[in-house]
């Protein structure tokens, strides 16, 4: 296995509404940034990958709009995938990994504000027996945390402090679908972020401190929701167990929780103590941009790698109602590995 790093990350400063903007427009700053951070120029980067949803767009084929801020001539090495943006770097990493290529530029877009983003998130449940009865993301949300309740695994005050602990969080307010108030679900937004991936000695030369990509994993569970334990998540306790997250202790982790529920979820999943600092960033109750909430996380747990805020983190990414989705991946800093 080669060893590859996150040596940059960008993002938007994510903005509720950005109908000035095309998808283009939001996008090429934050290109500009992560290629300025790792001082390589486009024709230097050996692959690209994106992630975005044509959900959100519109229309068919929506990522070859990106192309016109990435910059396809002289022509590049490119992939996309209908995923947000963490899926992208899983590529990236398995392209990076045959030695085809040394560098790679990750990066993802989504703007959800242009329509009612829980409808259209209605559009990917089991067209015959869920989808006709219209349930939209915060109504399945509200089920699952309505499961922890009579579970005894959590209750509405302990909801509302995981809220409370959230410095960044956008939204407060009162009961949205019972038992979730509007503070516990997410913001909707538009946003993009960027990762630069390089491998062994490059990633050295182009970052002091990279964050090195110890283990990466992702799984997912039964597309029906009546056969799922929606108290756990067993995709994303083997993904993280895959990636190699319970061999050591971890001191910082990155969760995209959209719901305050579904973090009480993974932190029992994945056995994330008192001693661990939790979505330092704020996580996807600040800023919740579809298809980049997730790139986003593995770009926050690196960059405190980069900054010598953390030693090892685990960043997680999900996708498709109540967790059914997740990615997870383990970030080291080289005093770590070493």
């Amino acid at each position: 296995m080669r060893d590859v790093a996150i040596v940059a990350f960008a993002q938007t400063a994510h903005r509720r509404r950005t109908d000035e903007l095309s998808e283009v427009e939001l996008l090429m700053p934050v290109l500009h940034e992560v290629l300025g951070a790792s001082g390589l120029k486009a024709n230097e980067i050996g692959f690209t990958c994106s992630g975005s949803a044509d959900y959100l767009a519109g229309r068919a084929f929506s990522f070859t709009m990106a192309l016109d801020g990435v910059g396809a001539h002289p022509p590049i090495s490119e992939s996309h995938v209908e995923m947000d943006g963490a899926w992208a770097l899983y590529e990236a990493w398995v392209k990076l990994q045959t030695g085809e290529a040394d560098t790679a530029l990750v990066h993802s877009y989504g703007k959800s504000s242009p329509g009612r983003v829980r409808d259209v998130l209605t559009r990917q449940l089991d067209p015959y027996y869920l989808a006709p009865l219209w349930p939209d993301s915060v109504a399945l949300a509200a089920l699952q945390a309505r499961a922890l309740i009579d579970a005894g695994a959590t209750d509405e005050p302990a909801l509302a402090e995981v809220a409370a602990r959230n410095p960044h969080a956008q939204l407060t307010g009162d009961y949205l679908v019972r038992p979730l108030r509007t503070g516990d679900c997410p913001p909707i937004g538009d946003g993009a972020a960027a990762v630069i991936l390089a491998a062994g000695d490059t990633a050295r030369a182009l970052c002091a401190r990279p964050a090195w990509i110890r283990g990466i994993d992702h799984r997912i569970e039964a597309h029906a929701l009546g056969v799922r334990d929606l108290t756990d998540s067993p995709s994303a306790r083997l993904a993280a167990r895959r990636a190699g997250a319970f061999e050591r202790p971890v001191d910082t982790a990155e969760l995209h929780a959209p719901f305050t529920s579904q973090e009480v979820v993974l932190r029992r999943a994945l056995g994330l103590g008192d001693d661990v600092r939790v979505n330092p960033s704020g996580g996807a109750l600040a800023a919740n941009p579809m298809m980049a909430a997730g790139l986003s996380r593995l770009g926050e747990a690196a960059a405190r790698i980069h900054r010598g805020e953390s030693d090892r983190a685990l960043a997680h990414a999900t996708s498709g109602p109540c967790l059914q989705q997740n990615l997870v991946d383990v970030l080291e800093g080289e005093s770590a590995h070493a």
